[in-house]
């Protein structure tokens, strides 16, 4: 007999598979550095569409769907390019993206001097 998972529970076991695919990719990277590209800007300026690349051995990873299961965070997808759709105004909206993301993905493993896993992941705009 098979046990289909509910709604919820396929949704949290994407989550956490994709926690762990993330955390498997910057191992061994001291502070991985997350580059950024602005897709889309609403209107209102209240709304952003925001890319997630890492480059590791000379191969850029995009990151973008991974990290949107790990957040928790809807995607977009126009002209062809996918995105997280980061709501908010009054900082620095990629900042906020690798930073939140740090914190999902290192909340329990990672206990830096300073305190704060936020700043594990280091963030650059391309």
């Amino acid at each position: 007999m098979t046990k289909t998972l509910s709604k919820a529970a396929a949704k949290e076991l994407d989550r956490s598979e994709s926690i762990e695919r993330l955390r498997k990719l910057f191992d061994g990277d001291t502070h991985p550095l997350i580059h950024t590209i602005n897709r889309h800007t609403s209107s209102s300026g209240m709304t952003r569409d925001i890319s997630l690349l890492y480059i590791k051995g000379g191969t850029i990873h995009n990151i973008t769907y991974s990290a949107a299961l790990a957040l928790g965070w809807s995607l977009s997808e126009k002209s062809g390019n996918r995105a997280i759709r980061v709501s908010g105004v009054g900082m620095d909206m990629g900042f906020h993206t690798v930073y939140t993301l740090s914190r999902v993905l290192y909340r329990d493993l990672v206990k830096p001097a300073y305190g704060d896993t936020g700043y594990y992941l280091v963030h650059a705009w391309l």
